[in-house]
């Protein structure tokens, strides 16, 4: 693994965290009026488990990006396409990762969302597929992160359904 190539994903994934952090809000009345499911996780959980899969996310795709595995044609065209594809699917699971906050938290949209959320795990689960291809450890390492997106989806479609009426008109 290459210095330069962790400090881009590291660097990606903080400014994503960053993003999603900056739109989040679980103090704002709007979010505490809403009802939840039982299976809510307490609040804690998130901030521990976000903050480890961001680390998990930026060293898996590094290791991923820097990896030898990757089947070869002569002269490389074809690993140099599979690693600038990779850049793309994680680029987009990462505008979709802080999307979600965005739509969620800032634009109190939770069925939109939600929605969002879903195409957020089939973007994960895409990206656990590439990493895989690309070294089998590192796409082993993330898939956590794609279980997690789903479950996110779930708790996300649940919140909506508890609440019809809580779109962005309500404040």
């Amino acid at each position: 693994m290459r210095p330069m190539t962790v400090v881009w994903t590291a660097a990606a994934t903080a400014a994503t965290a960053a993003a999603g952090g900056v739109a989040t809000d679980p103090d704002s009345g709007w979010y505490r009026r809403l009802r939840k499911p039982d299976w809510q996780p307490p609040a804690i959980a998130f901030p521990v488990v976000w903050t480890a899969l961001y680390a998990d996310l930026a060293v898996s795709s590094a290791v991923a990006l820097d990896s030898n595995d990757v089947s070869d044609i002569p002269r490389g065209k074809t690993a140099q396409r599979q690693i600038r594809a990779y850049q793309g699917a994680l680029v987009a699971n990462l505008v979709l990762n802080a999307g979600w906050s965005w739509l969620f938290w800032r634009s109190r949209r939770p069925w939109l969302a939600a929605a969002e959320c879903a195409v957020l795990t089939a973007s994960s689960a895409d990206l656990v597929r590439r990493t895989y291809k690309l070294n089998r450890r590192a796409g082993m390492s993330l898939a956590p992160y794609a279980a997690w997106c789903g479950f996110a989806t779930v708790l996300s479609t649940a919140i909506a359904g508890l609440n019809p009426r809580a779109d962005g008109r309500q404040r």
